[in-house]
């Protein structure tokens, strides 16, 4: 890099730049994609002609205003009205992507008010028509104010919007409340306007017959006095000067790039270039895709006939490297005669956000799109099902093109559930810390339909793409198929980090009522699952119950039914409504401390006497009861489950011994239509019973789920999203569902003998049921219907 190609044009105040690489400076470290100025009388001072040349140069950084000196081999000059519309996007990778695209900063900069535009909302694009361009900071000390667009949304875009044009009190355009947004460029896509002379015929015709070299051209330059071969990824103007964004034959990735005056290039024969290798192929590398030709020598043009959009698929690169990926986009592009695929990769290795010669034929993150030729692309190995499986990738379908499918399947039960899920390969397939979440889905929505709501119901403040993901890409695969691919759970895992308050839901270690938590309340919006009142207070909501309470020396192997009475009494807590599905925590100290060794599952939880102002039966005769006792529920003479309720008659006997004279009753709460009631034991107080329908269990920060599927205390089946792998670093997890009837022997056994049994001696994985329970899950399927 020359010093005088560091100075912008001559007669700004500042000189402005980007960093093109990391750059760390005392104890301070600056990405990429950070800007900084100097002022020209400083740059002039630097680099005058009486002086040696230099290396360095000392800048003022945009984000924080200290002072560094950066080598200027990684500091590229920026137009002082680009840099304005680069500063708003907050990404400095993103912003630096932007700077090196060209394509949109550009369209950025001829865009006007009054022009229709896409933009992207949450996910989702809508349109819209530019209002207002500029800064939106007023009063602001800043060198430089980023530029932003203020957009009035329109369609379905209508009340997708964050004000009326106002920002902070300042009004910049007028619009319908929640229909006016503002945005960096990065977030709108331009349509040209019809006065815009870039895409009028004539500059066509420049572009087609003036420009000697075309996006796709091989091309050849030289670097240090060594000619380099390259093929043309963008060609672009700036002011009256034309340039060539070549990727270098040699660096055989196409993530690196060279930008040169078209002067300098000259256009090559593609045949002579790469002649091993397909030359056609969009804006991938032409060096990336081994040719693929028939027996007779002919390409063969089918390609794949399976594959579809939404279909996984690898894709070979130079020197046998692979990419992976999911086709968004299939058809044929401008100037290329062969069927293309664009194909969104799962790591930053592609060339674009899903753009080609300035039209966006899908989306994407900057340099995760690929366009590539179909016969290119092969069916992702990694997801396919076994030789007896049923399973089929066109079965996996994205948000954009809707299973064909009906809209919903109900749960599995009984002999269904074993024949869909059970085996390798079954269940929801792990990746990167998602065991959390996967062991919740599978529990939450493979034999029940508790909360199947959260699948349908319009909420008010649903966010109907997570709820879409949710549903099709995730929850109705697993019930026809019983399998989930980890790149769906992937998708879900990506709307939850940008809808929540976490940046790290894709990658990070959660549990699984923090997930749960998020989806349910911030996102989905769903009413409470629970409803408590303590001690007369203001009703609490909540979804999930942790259980709270001291170490209880008579409580060695308990239940859960115990565990939840001794918590709600000890807390002073009542449930205001029979809840629909009751998921509670077991208590523990962080993840590897567990107060009990062994806790037995209650396959019915009976709430009777959680509840609030319910009537309930006199623990000796049966009647209704009138009085409850918090002392007498410690006494060891009554029965270890269940509160300790009396009618008045067994409430004064029992309180006559001596070591209950001093107990204090308090008196409960009979509804109306108890009060009067047949001779004694005509009418049983009718019981509230839940059964259990899943649990979780945590061991050495893995999740797993055990899901009862059936009737008999044998319809266990145990799913691990992680079970097995196959390949390294670069394989895949094999999540598998199995039997485990063995539970059943465990919950038979009397208390004392289960007590004696040593974890590493139970059959299967029983040991992971009884000692390693994290949460369960219980419904009432009546109160389901009303939910």
């Amino acid at each position: 890099m020359t010093m005088a190609s560091l100075l912008p044009s001559a007669g700004d105040g500042n000189c402005y730049y980007i960093l093109t690489e990391d750059c760390a400076y005392g104890s301070k470290y600056f990405q990429a994609g950070n800007m900084c100025f100097c002022s020209e009388r400083s740059y002039l001072r630097n680099f005058s002609d009486d002086r040696p040349p230099a290396c360095f140069l000392k800048v003022v950084m945009l984000d924080d205003s200290s002072t560094v000196t950066i080598n200027i081999e990684i500091l590229q000059p920026v137009r002082e009205e680009m840099a304005v519309f680069l500063l708003a996007i907050s990404s400095h990778n993103e912003r630096l992507n932007y700077f090196l695209e060209r394509l949109s900063l550009e369209a950025a900069l001829r865009a006007v008010p009054g022009q229709k535009v896409m933009v992207e909302v949450d996910r989702q694009h809508f349109p819209g028509i530019i209002r207002y361009i500029g800064s939106i900071y007023k009063n602001t000390s800043a060198v430089l104010s980023p530029f932003f667009f203020g957009v009035e949304l329109q369609g379905e875009g209508e009340n997708r919007g964050r004000s009326d044009g106002s920002y902070h009190g300042t009004e910049y355009f007028k619009c319908k409340r929640n229909c006016g947004i503002f945005l960096p460029f990065s977030r709108v896509q331009f349509t040209p306007t019809p006065d815009d002379d870039y895409v009028k015929q004539k500059p066509k015709a420049d572009m087609e017959e003036g420009v000697p070299v075309k996006v796709g051209d091989a091309v050849s330059f030289y670097v240090d006095e060594v000619l380099t071969k390259g093929i043309a990824m963008a060609v672009y103007r700036e002011g009256t000067q034309w340039f060539v964004k070549v990727c270098p034959e040699e660096e055989g990735t196409t993530d690196i790039f060279r930008e040169i005056p078209m002067d300098s290039v000259v256009k090559e024969s593609l045949q002579s270039l790469f002649s091993p290798f397909e030359s056609d192929m969009g804006l991938g590398h032409p060096n990336q895709m081994k040719r693929e030709i028939s027996e007779s020598g002919e390409e063969c043009e089918s390609g794949n006939s399976s594959l579809e959009v939404n279909s996984m698929v690898q894709i070979t690169l130079d020197k046998g490297n692979q990419v992976s990926g999911i086709i968004r986009w299939l058809g044929y592009l401008p100037q290329i005669k062969h069927k293309m695929a664009g194909v969104e990769l799962d790591e930053d290795k592609g060339v674009t956000a899903g753009e080609w010669l300035g039209k966006y034929y899908f989306h994407c993150a900057p340099k995760r799109g690929l366009f590539v030729k179909l016969q290119s692309c092969q069916p992702d190995v990694r997801f396919q099902c076994s030789h007896n499986s049923e399973l089929s990738l066109v079965d996996y379908r994205g948000q954009e093109v809707l299973p064909q499918a009906p809209d919903s399947f109900p749960p599995l039960r009984n002999e269904a559930a074993v024949h869909v899920l059970r085996g390798r390969m079954k269940g929801i397939q792990g990746h990167c810390n998602s065991c959390y979440m996967d062991a919740a889905l599978f529990s939450l929505f493979s034999c029940t339909s508790v909360l199947d709501s959260m699948l349908f119901k319009p909420f008010p403040l649903c966010d109907r793409n997570v709820q879409s993901i949710l549903r099709d890409e995730i929850v109705n695969p697993l019930r026809k198929t019983g399998f989930v691919r980890a790149r769906s759970v992937m998708h879900l895992r990506e709307q939850l980090t940008d809808k929540g308050q976490c940046s790290s839901f894709t990658n990070a270690e959660k549990d699984p009522e923090e997930f749960l938590n998020l989806i349910m309340h911030q996102i989905l919006g769903i009413e409470p699952l629970l409803k408590l009142q303590s001690g007369g207070q203001k009703e609490q909501d909540c979804y999930c119950y942790q259980i709270f309470m001291d170490k209880q020396e008579d409580l060695v192997v308990p239940d859960v039914q115990q565990l939840v009475e001794h918590s709600f009494l000890s807390s002073d807590l009542k449930l205001v409504e029979i809840p629909s599905c009751f998921i509670i925590q077991m208590p523990r100290f962080g993840k590897e401390y567990k107060m009990f060794s062994k806790i037995i599952p209650s396959l019915e939880l009976d709430i009777t006497d959680l509840l609030l102002d319910s009537p309930r039966e006199c623990c000796v005769c049966g009647d209704v009861a009138t009085l409850e006792c918090s002392e007498c529920f410690k006494d060891k003479v009554f029965a270890a489950t269940g509160l300790k309720q009396f009618c008045s008659s067994c409430s004064r006997q029992v309180h006559s011994h001596y070591r209950r004279k001093m107990h204090k009753p308090t008196r409960l709460h009979v509804p109306e239509e108890f009060h009067s009631r047949n001779p004694r034991g005509s009418q049983q107080v009718p019981r509230e019973k839940m059964e259990l329908f899943a649990v979780l269990s945590i061991e050495t920060s893995h999740y797993v789920s055990f899901v009862k599927y059936g009737p008999e205390n044998e319809h266990w089946m145990f799913f691990d999203s992680m079970a097995d792998r196959h390949g390294d670093e670069n394989g895949f997890n094999i999540p598998t569902v199995t039997l485990c009837p063995e539970v059943a022997k465990y919950l038979d056994l009397p208390l004392a003998v289960l007590a004696l049994e040593q974890p590493r001696d139970m059959d299967g994985v029983a040991k992971r049921l009884f000692c390693d329970a994290y949460m369960y899950m219980y419904q009432s399927k009546k109160m389901a219907l009303y939910k």
